[in-house]
């Protein structure tokens, strides 16, 4: 079920995941894992895929946004969790919390998923950075939010997404990017200007002062990953979850 995987390193550590396509219920062509709300596939098909994940977990609460592609931060702590997923919390993508046993939850194809946690202040964070995202400044939003609440030593993955070499674009397109996050600058092995997303979010999170790893296949090139600009339309969605475990907790 996951492509990578982080167990808590204590009782008051936290832990991290990215899924893959499998392990789920959802049939083709979004199976199997699909964690998308905003896909083609059977809603109770995604439901029963979101509560397998909490439990696999060992989750009290698994928590999402609906993903807008701007730099909006929420957090679930101050909301009344009824129920074990809160599939879409708010309009938001990015979201904080120093709540034990909730899981934040971003669901991508393509775009980077970036997990964020500070032991010491015990807050964790979860980010889209699509290119859209990333260029607004989702991923500083998100820093300064957590700074806000005391973080001062960050570590930072970045899950996968797809690579600079299958994201050609047009060269409007790209000099924008580059102009803008010039981290970003790339050209693919055919020569074509492309968007170096993972270079781009990992130069803004060490800028920021973050401890920075990668955890990033491509999500195109990869047949266990979703992905929009491989599959179209009918693309299902993986995530990236960080959690901060409680006493008892454990993956």
């Amino acid at each position: 079920m996951f492509a990578w995987i982080s167990r808590p390193d204590g009782p008051t550590g936290f832990g991290l995941a990215f899924t893959t396509r499998r392990g789920g219920v959802s049939r083709p062509p979004f199976d199997s894992l699909n964690l998308g709300n905003s896909s083609h596939d059977d809603p109770a098909a995604v439901a029963q895929n979101l509560e397998r994940l909490r439990r696999r977990l060992g989750l009290d609460h698994l928590v999402g946004v609906a993903q807008r592609h701007g730099r909006t931060v929420w957090s679930p702590d101050r909301v009344d969790l009824t129920g074990p997923v809160l599939a879409a919390g708010a309009e938001a993508d990015a979201l904080i919390t120093d709540r034990v046993g909730t899981g934040l939850l971003i669901r991508v194809a393509d775009c980077l998923p970036v997990l964020l946690a500070d032991r010491r202040a015990r807050l964790v964070a979860a980010a889209h950075a699509g290119r859209v995202g990333l260029l607004a400044g989702v991923l500083e939003q998100t820093v300064a939010a957590l700074r806000e609440r005391g973080a001062d030593e960050l570590e930072a993955w970045i899950g996968p997404h797809v690579c600079a070499d299958c994201y050609e674009v047009p060269l409007a397109m790209a000099e924008a990017a580059w102009a803008r996050l010039p981290a970003t600058r790339a050209r693919s092995a055919a020569g074509a200007p492309v968007i170096d997303l993972g270079a781009g979010a990992e130069a803004v999170l060490t800028g920021l002062g973050c401890r920075v790893q990668r955890q990033d296949p491509c999500t195109a090139e990869d047949g266990e990953l979703f992905s929009y600009r491989r599959d179209g339309v009918a693309s299902g969605r993986q995530g990236g979850v960080v959690w901060l475990a409680g006493a008892g907790q454990s993956v």
